[in-house]
């Protein structure tokens, strides 16, 4: 009979770490919340120590310690316990403890979550915990519920659930939600390569014995995938339960076990095999029994305490359990920063905690690959949950970066650096490298291979994300004619950006000063905080345009204060027009001198007496403060009969011959002024005196 035994079997990395730390520990009131894992063997050794199993924090007292097993729990139960005074021992796998985190960020998201696992199983309870109760489980491919059609989606699955189910009840998914599915695989790797290797066995042996608890989901998992490829299939909880006469006329029978049976229990197994002689009887027996007896001794990476015998200038001589005969220990592989023998030979006849490094050609033993190897371990389920960790990049090949952390080398393939193309990898030798596990091979050549780009991507993504996010809460809060609060970020020629909650928005320069400005600093300095009016909104290209001048006083609104008719005021004449001059009266301010105020004798044309640039003084004849208006008269100040002398022409200028009109043009920035003109001419028949005249009488 051929006997071929799953290179996967025994406890997986959490599984292990839980049953661990709870065989580690001592002391009253000491509580698991459930059965630590589901193997009624471990469950009653564990009791043995005196540890409580309960199905409810209500169970234990205030001030206790409890067990969270591998399974995870909900996450109010952590507050709960802060709350009465009751210490956690989190011993959450770390893939589920990935699994939680992910249900809590799509929920908060507004996702629905779907959860596909058993309905009732702890690790599902538990996840349930982290999304309000609110999820929707799913077990079955045939049966999708209609409740999540409408709905943006969010899909999790359990972590020791059949891949193969899994992958059908995600398409039935797709084809019924019409709306976003977010899928995220969170079954363990362990999971995956121990169904894997159970299709394979199951596919070239006769038949196939699945040992573990009955009420273990992984294992029943592996008998139900053995059970499609493989007629002859046994279910057993223990060794009690194995009947050599059920297999006797199979020609192969593979063995598998699951991620909570002990490797004591499959060994049971195996020697009860081999109890039988007609088993023994064959050559491929002999090497299983040979590999139980080598195992039963010292396997690869067994912990053994030894006694110290003798100590020299190399090392320690070492005794080790049963065997008369001293092992050499290199004092390179004891855990001191420096080795002394003086040290040492005080300690003869102590024990000594070494771990089994190899086995050929000779034994090989290390106490400071105990203190490595514990502190992977500490790591190591954190890495196999998604956590990130750092490792300084030692090389690089054409595929990529190599870099080691403890015991495993680390390769992060070129495209998995960061987004885009990376051309030189050589600039990261020698830098620290950000990375998450995305495989990790423990027997052989043990390797983990990241990724250094996924978690930049998710950053840049959750970046934009929150980005997105603010922009459509600040558009949603602010309307035109709003005033809002700003700090100056930077100025350019034609403005400044402002930052109004954290969104930048324009204020042109045009909107600084009702008196026009050279520079934007003229008025805004950076980095300080004023008041703004939002004049215009476009949320589709996301562009607020505002105001600073908006909020101050215009010049005209206090002219009625600082200006009268009959005052006279100084000025520079600005610029002329064919009807007449603009005068300056104060920044914003300007005052028309009509060609027929200019002079007592007629003028063709105000050019022949005025420039721009002169400083003259006028008399003020009218004012309109809401249509922004003032007329100015330079002749009323004048003597009857003196007029204003002509300019001199430039070099070279020639007289200009005006166009005869009767009414002044219409055109660009001085239309405002033209109906005034007539006014001013008296072509309605109004002279400056009757002006005069009126303005008096109504004083």
């Amino acid at each position: 009979m051929k006997v071929i035994v799953a290179k996967n079997n025994g406890f997986c990395v959490g599984v292990k770490h839980a049953v661990d730390t709870a065989m580690s520990l001592e002391g009253d009131n000491l509580f698991v919340l459930g059965e630590i894992i589901h193997n009624p063997d471990v469950v009653n050794a564990i009791a043995d120590k005196g540890i409580k199993v309960v199905e409810s924090l209500e169970e234990i007292p205030d001030g206790s310690t409890v067990i969270f097993r591998s399974h995870g729990v909900p996450e109010n139960y952590f507050a709960e316990c802060e709350k009465r005074n009751i210490k956690i021992i989190d011993c959450t796998c770390g893939f589920v403890r990935r699994t939680q985190s992910i249900v809590k960020e799509q929920y908060a998201l507004g996702k629905h979550i779907v959860i596909v696992g058993e309905m009732g199983h702890p690790e599902v309870t538990g996840l349930l915990g982290w999304c309000g109760g609110t999820a929707t489980v799913i077990n079955n491919f045939e049966s999708i519920p209609d409740e999540i059609a409408q709905k943006d989606v969010a899909v999790v699955c359990q972590t020791t659930f059949s891949v193969e189910k899994f992958e059908k009840i995600i398409k039935n998914i797709e084809k019924v939600c019409k709306k976003t599915v977010a899928v995220f695989k969170t079954i363990c790797y362990t999971t995956i390569e121990r169904q894997k290797e159970v299709e394979e066995l199951s596919l070239q042996c006769e038949a196939i014995l699945v040992i573990g608890g009955l009420n273990s989901s992984n294992t029943n998992k592996l008998y139900e995938l053995a059970s499609v490829h493989c007629k002859n299939v046994f279910r057993l909880a223990s060794a009690a339960q194995f009947n050599y006469s059920e297999i006797k006329n199979f020609k192969s029978v593979g063995i598998v076990s699951g991620a909570s049976t002990p490797n004591a229990q499959t060994r049971e197994v195996l020697l009860k095999m081999a109890e039988n002689t007609e088993v023994k009887a064959t050559n491929a027996m002999d090497e299983v029994v040979a590999k139980i007896d080598s195992e039963s001794k010292f396997k690869k990476g067994q912990t053994v305490v030894a006694t110290i015998s003798q100590a020299t200038e190399d090392g320690l001589q070492i005794l080790l359990p049963f065997s008369k005969k001293e092992i050499a220990l290199s004092k390179d592989e004891l855990d001191c920063e420096e080795y002394n023998v003086a040290d040492y030979i005080g300690k003869i006849g102590d024990t000594i905690e070494l771990l089994v490094v190899e086995l050929k050609p000779s034994l090989k033993l290390s106490q400071k690959m105990i203190k490595l190897l514990q502190q992977e371990e500490a790591l190591s389920s954190e890495i196999e949950g998604g956590k990130e960790f750092s490792v300084v990049c030692t090389g690089f090949n054409k595929g990529g970066l190599t870099a080691q952390l403890g015991t495993y080398s680390v390769f992060v393939p070129a495209k998995e650096i960061r987004p885009g193309f990376v051309k030189d990898l050589s600039k990261y030798e020698g830098k620290t490298l950000r990375l998450r596990a995305l495989e990790i091979k423990k027997s052989g050549r043990k390797e983990i291979i990241a990724s250094q780009r996924v978690i930049l991507q998710e950053e840049h993504d959750a970046k934009e994300a929150a980005k997105l996010a603010k922009e459509e809460e600040f558009f949603a809060s602010i309307a035109v004619g709003d005033i809002v609060e700003g700090k100056v970020e930077r100025v350019t020629a034609f403005g400044a950006f402002v930052s109004v909650n954290g969104f930048d928005c324009l204020a042109h320069i045009s909107d600084l000063s009702w008196t026009g400005v050279g520079a934007v600093t003229d008025v805004l300095e950076i980095g300080k905080t004023y008041q703004f009016k939002v004049l215009k909104i476009d949320a589709e290209n996301k562009k607020v345009s505002i105001g600073y001048k908006q909020l101050q006083a215009q010049p005209w609104d206090s002219v009625a204060e600082k200006y009268a008719v009959g005052e006279v005021v100084h000025g520079k004449v600005v610029r002329i027009v064919p009807f007449g001059a603009f005068v300056e009266v104060e920044k914003g301010i300007d005052g028309l001198v009509h060609v027929s105020q200019i002079s007592h004798d007629r003028i063709e044309t105000p050019a022949t007496v005025l420039s721009v640039g002169d400083e003259v003084d006028a008399k003020v004849v009218a004012i309109d403060p809401e249509a922004k208006k003032m007329n100015l008269s330079i002749k009323a100040l004048l003597p009857e009969g003196e007029k204003r002398k002509p300019r001199k022409a430039t070099e070279g200028e020639e007289g200009e011959k005006p166009e005869k009109r009767t009414r002044a043009p219409r055109r660009n920035n001085d239309e405002e002024y033209s109906d005034w003109s007539d006014v001013a001419s008296g072509s309605v028949g109004i002279s400056i005196g009757d002006i005069l005249a009126a303005q008096k009488n109504n004083k």
